[in-house]
């Protein structure tokens, strides 16, 4: 099945009975939980990666659930054409993944920033969960983390490297972050040419 991203609209994926569509950010996602997790993923990706170890989504997403009984994981990447069938694989291992269209410069650097849609689909589902767990170390979500803390609905902030995050998340919430760094034996992947792509 093709995919169409808006130039202007992140999209949301859902499980449909063949295959997964996208659908507008105003559409109604059904949701039966409380405890909601949004996150980053390059953030996550990037940071993981500078540990020298390739994260398992998969193995991620059932750490998520047992530890912070998250039952709805909103994922948040840029799109990239011939991505499908890692986009599948994400989905099939329990995220909601929300697209941002990505930026290609002519030296090849790909820009797919994805702020915005983050702390959007956060006050979308506001009214839909209880806590909320904020998976990043970029400083530019302290506004979202400062509020949802102030409103009690922040769980935890879960910071891919604890050696490179920023100082305005450990401002506002210090007693609520928890580190990624010791988690490779529990959501790392367990090949080694995976761990390599990773170095």
């Amino acid at each position: 099945m093709p995919f169409y991203i808006p130039a202007i609209c992140a999209l949301v994926s859902v499980k449909v009975e063949y295959g997964w569509k996208a659908v507008g950010i105003n559409d109604r996602i059904p949701s039966m939980g409380k405890n909601y997790a949004f996150i980053d993923g390059q953030n996550v990706y990037l940071s993981i990666k500078s540990l020298g170890w390739a994260i398992d989504w998969r193995r991620f997403r059932i750490y998520l659930k047992e530890h912070y009984a998250i039952t709805e994981a909103f994922l948040f990447i840029g799109f990239i054409e011939g991505n499908n069938e890692l986009y599948t694989r994400l989905q099939q291992a329990g995220f909601i993944c929300v697209f941002k269209p990505v930026l290609k410069y002519k030296d090849g650097t790909i820009k797919g920033n994805v702020d915005a849609e983050m702390v959007l689909h956060a006050m979308i589902q506001y009214q839909n969960f209880d806590k909320a767990v904020i998976i990043s170390g970029d400083g530019d979500f302290y506004c979202l983390i400062q509020y949802l803390f102030e409103q009690g609905k922040l769980n935890t902030v879960l910071i891919p490297n604890q050696y490179r995050y920023s100082a305005l998340i450990k401002r506002f919430a210090k007693k609520k972050i928890a580190f990624m760094n010791d988690l490779r034996e529990k959501i790392g992947t367990n090949t080694k040419q995976e761990v390599n792509k990773a170095a």
